[in-house]
């Protein structure tokens, strides 16, 4: 497979006039198109619609396109909040499939993509174990997909999640079935985590045997250093995208992965950046995309100095946290076009999240880039 990566600005979440342009130019093939994620300028909360918005115009543009059943395999998933310097933007994901072994004179592995979705969930069953079993199924159909042999060539799991409605509980309690919380808000950190926990299930990074109800968003020692979980109102089901350096790939394209110990931490930043050869100077790669999770550390304190991100009463914290780690990347890169997500529950350690580096090489023989 030839897997490439567009990032898109857009002025409003229902804004496709970018997309438009590069499929009417020829420049993007929608039939290779297999996900878009999006960051949209809403608060990243239960009723943030701005999600929906993006997801209902992408949905019916890939329908009308490709056909009803061709575009709705496309996976679309939005993660509200653009706080700080984010650039709201869409980043597309296309994959195309030949015949024949990879043709790449420097052997290696490159950029492979794989995607899956889980059956509906229903609201009983968010953030609980069933919900961590079922993304792990999925999770691991997906790495069939993207034809990725090894657990550690995956340094990128992307996992859209549902959340719990007022609607949703009240159904859920007319039937005799209790929800994980009748709180919707934190009924997003609860399938957050349980999504994670999943893809650490399915990498082997937690055994499943050890996944009980209660110790979702309770043991933050348990977690996946390559998830990144996002939660709203506009699924029912999980979608899951993995990012995966294989031999059965070719293109110029590589990812590569580290893990933030806190919001901070331009260390893992930089780490990550010289796993794939991108850096600020003396570069071998050129940035294509970042992928990261924010999350303000629950002890409230970060490198021994105390924040207010928990304590705000006008900001949700989850917002704080996108707009430092947005910070410390775009600075890093230059660049605040880059996605963000909030809320890193099982995501990476408590306080900290995983980051994910898409570069394109320049040098395809430079052997350090062969991951």
């Amino acid at each position: 497979m030839n897997c490439s990566m567009h990032r898109i600005p857009m002025a409003a979440p229902d804004d496709l006039s970018g997309l438009r342009r590069l499929v009417d130019n020829g420049h993007l093939a929608a039939a290779d198109v297999v996900a878009v994620l999006g960051k949209t300028e809403g608060n990243g909360c239960v009723n943030d619609f701005s999600r929906g918005l993006a997801v209902r115009e992408l949905d019916r543009y890939f329908r009308t396109l490709l056909g009803e059943d061709a575009g709705s395999k496309v996976l679309l998933i939005m993660s509200g909040g653009t706080e700080g310097v984010l650039s709201p933007h869409f980043t597309v994901i296309c994959r195309t499939r030949r015949s024949g072994a990879p043709k790449r004179a420097s052997g290696g592995k490159a950029l492979s993509v794989g995607v899956a979705r889980t059956p509906p969930i229903p609201p009983e069953n968010i953030g609980r174990a069933t919900h961590v079993r079922l993304v792990a199924d999925a999770v691991r159909t997906a790495l069939v997909d993207a034809e990725i042999r090894r657990d550690s060539d995956a340094h990128y799991v992307q996992i859209k999640c549902p959340l719990l409605t007022t609607e949703s509980v009240a159904e859920a309690a007319s039937r005799g079935t209790s929800t994980v919380t009748d709180d919707t808000y934190k009924s997003m950190a609860f399938s957050r985590g349980a999504s994670a926990l999943g893809a650490a299930v399915a990498l082997g990074e937690v055994e499943l045997e050890l996944v009980t109800d209660e110790m979702i968003c309770s043991r933050w020692d348990r977690y996946s250093s390559v998830a990144s979980a996002s939660a709203g109102s506009e699924l029912k089901h999980c979608e899951v995208l993995v990012l995966g350096n294989s031999a059965a790939a070719e293109g110029d394209l590589v990812v590569g992965h580290d893990v933030m110990r806190d919001a901070i931490d331009v260390g893992a930043v930089q780490r990550a950046a010289a796993a794939v050869g991108c850096q600020p100077v003396n570069a071998s790669a050129e940035l294509v995309q970042v992928f990261a999770k924010a999350e303000a550390d629950p002890s409230g304190v970060v490198r021994s100095r105390r924040h207010t991100m928990l304590s705000d009463s006008d900001i949700n914290h989850t917002r704080h946290a996108r707009a430092v780690v947005g910070g410390v990347v775009a600075a890093f890169f230059g660049d605040p076009m880059v996605y963000v997500s909030g809320g890193a529950e099982h995501q990476g350690p408590s306080g900290g999240g995983p980051i994910a580096i898409v570069a394109r090489r320049v040098d395809a023989s430079r052997p350090h880039l062969l991951l």
